[in-house]
């Protein structure tokens, strides 16, 4: 990855914008993306280069948070992103946003095992084993999972973890500065295709789930 990269998340209800160059944040900043009257995430990027004196033709590639999180917010966060790659021709990156809970945190947390959790709604979290060494390197163990907070807790105690995540034992969101912690780490943060890739929603959205109870029967079936 040459020259800094441009990382946006928007797996909670709350978007961030950071723009990273090797391990140094050269700028960052955060909106709201759930009751405002206006998206304000694209006027968010062009804030924080315009704070860090970053064009467009010098960023080396985009970060996308690939959730799981918000279906709606996730996915104007990766129109945003392959819209970009796709103008200015750069490679586009994805990066768990669990992964960001953990590695975004202010002040760093130390080396450690932590439970990234996201809410997913309807009593449900998304779930994610991250650990911290010594050294400060991170590394997530297996795919995200969905389950109930009771089930989280109870992992938590067992395997002597600690939670993290909104309202968790350290409140924290997942936040785009994280990938300056990664510093390039190309195993965590993996180049992907912008005409196929999409973030991990981790289960379907809301409004579809309505719909297919007050129908009986599957969305498209």
């Amino acid at each position: 990855m040459k020259g800094p990269l441009l990382v946006i998340d928007a797996a909670t209800y709350r978007g961030t914008v950071a723009i990273v160059d090797g391990a140094r944040t050269l700028a960052e900043t955060e909106t709201p993306m759930r009751g405002e009257h206006q998206e304000r995430l694209m006027p968010a990027v062009s804030a924080v280069m315009l704070d860090a004196r970053v064009d467009s033709a010098q960023l080396g590639g985009v970060v996308c948070g690939s959730g799981p999180g918000s279906f709606t917010s996730l996915r104007i966060a990766a129109s945003i992103a392959k819209g970009i790659v796709t103008a200015t021709d750069i490679p586009l990156y994805a990066v768990s946003s669990l992964l960001l809970i953990v590695a975004g945190t202010r002040p760093l947390v130390g080396a450690g095992n932590y439970l990234a959790l996201i809410d997913a709604m309807r009593g449900d979290w998304f779930a994610a084993r991250i650990s911290v060494d010594v050294d400060g390197s991170l590394s997530i163990a297996g795919a995200p999972e969905l389950m109930d907070g009771a089930s989280a807790q109870r992992i938590a105690r067992s395997e002597d973890r600690i939670t993290v995540g909104p309202g968790q034992n350290i409140d924290a969101s997942p936040h785009a500065r994280g990938v300056a912690r990664l510093d390039g780490r190309s195993d965590v943060v993996v180049r992907v295709d912008p005409s196929g890739w999409e973030p991990s929603y981790g289960r379907l959205a809301e409004a579809q789930v309505r719909w297919e109870q007050s129908h009986g029967r599957a969305l498209g079936a």
